[in-house]
């Protein structure tokens, strides 16, 4: 476990990025897509303030050291601690390319990053808030790997998204009764991959029939008609792609409500969906995208913010950065 110290009194922020997906052909000084990023994660910086970045997978592309060597420079030049998950793309060459992905992080001077078991994955490790020696806050890191593959009832074999495995979930169990033990009562799941409980909440939450591609501005925040009787007031943020999570029921939102402790969960993937809903007592977030690498949509781009008090997080939101002065050359 990492531990981070609070100041009494004050909030501690972490900041987000997510899907930063950038690669070696868009290094380039002068390059639109490093501009764009470069704007985005430094206007979310000095805004925020935060003291702690945390990067919620696709960092870049598996095999592509260049780019996540450069990425690593980058956030580390913030002189701040700031703690990275594996994406899908980061896993998707296998387990020497991610162990390879993991030796840079662990290089860069202020990243917070364990290879942690094998059997779990690659980067699978807690940090813990404190404040006068007791933790009011931990974040769990982990792997949601790249494909999962599963037979159905007929015998036929199936590959989806990637899942939390078995072995993590006992992890999990462990660490929370660790923390429990401490006197931990707020905990945060940030991973790459959203978990099966995604599609639960959206069917619970959102009305059917909403035309997304007429809606964008006036989406980003909230959209009243969005919701069903009773989310309308503990869920906002829109969906214009499809969830991408295992489509086999995984059991980890049984997991988490068990656990007592898990009031977040922060996922990246979607690039273009940013919904926080409230669901079964456990706000369920996208994070914004940072930048354009992959695909993206300019008015969703950013990072999201975690405001941590003495007891735990008490907000969660968006901080969107607007880069449509460079988009003029945009091809």
């Amino acid at each position: 476990m990492f531990t981070l110290q609070k100041t009494a009194g004050e909030d501690f922020r972490i900041l987000n990025f997510s899907d930063t997906h950038m690669k070696k052909s868009e290094l380039a000084e002068g390059h639109l897509f490093r501009t764009i990023f470069e704007r985005t994660v430094s206007e979310a910086v000095a805004r925020v303030r935060p003291h702690l970045i945390t990067v919620s997978g696709d960092i870049s592309w598996s095999g592509d050291d260049a780019a996540h060597a450069w990425l690593a420079d980058y956030f580390d030049s913030f002189g701040i601690p700031w703690a990275p998950v594996m994406g899908n793309h980061d896993n998707q060459c296998g387990e020497a390319f991610a162990d390879n992905i993991a030796d840079i992080f662990l290089a860069a001077k202020h990243c917070l990053f364990e290879k942690g078991d094998a059997a779990l994955g690659c980067g699978n490790y807690v940090i813990v808030i404190e404040e006068n020696g007791q933790p009011v806050e931990a974040l769990f890191m982990m792997d949601s790997h790249n494909r999962y593959t599963y037979t159905d009832e007929n015998g036929v074999s199936h590959n989806t998204w990637g899942r939390l495995n078995e072995a993590q979930k006992v992890w999990y169990a462990e660490q929370n009764a660790v923390l429990r033990a401490r006197g931990c009562s707020d905990t945060t799941l940030i991973m790459h991959m959203p978990m099966y409980g995604y599609f639960e909440a959206a069917a619970a939450a959102y009305r059917p029939g909403i035309d997304w591609a007429n809606l964008q501005y006036e989406c980003q925040t909230d959209y009243p008609a969005a919701w069903r009787d009773g989310y309308d007031s503990r869920a906002n943020g829109v969906q214009y792609e499809g969830i991408g999570a295992c489509c086999v029921e995984d059991g980890v939102m049984d997991m988490l409500v068990d656990g007592g402790t898990t009031k977040h969960v922060l996922v990246g993937h979607d690039h273009i969906n940013n919904f926080c809903i409230s669901y079964r007592g456990i706000n369920l977030c996208f994070s914004l995208k940072a930048g354009p690498s992959a695909y993206w949509r300019p008015f969703l781009n950013g990072g999201t913010v975690l405001t941590v008090t003495e007891r735990g997080v008490a907000d969660v939101h968006h901080e969107y950065v607007n880069c449509d002065d460079l988009l003029n050359t945009w091809t």
